[in-house]
């Protein structure tokens, strides 16, 4: 089986854009920057477990 170096590059693409996109939300509505960047990690963290189990799910 050849090993696919699309999946962890599109992983680590889709943490750091919701990281970045979950705390530029936050700062806007007026989120100390701390928090919002606490906010933008658990945001990171969710989106790379949701892209993990999407490539893990077998193809019809």
């Amino acid at each position: 089986m050849r090993y696919n170096f699309w999946r962890p590059l599109m992983l680590i693409l889709v943490a750091l854009l919701s990281r970045s996109i979950v705390t530029n939300l936050c700062l806007m509505f007026g989120m100390d920057a701390d928090s919002a960047s606490s906010l933008g990690m658990v945001g990171a963290v969710i989106g790379a477990l949701i892209m993990y189990n999407r490539f893990r799910k077998p193809r019809r």
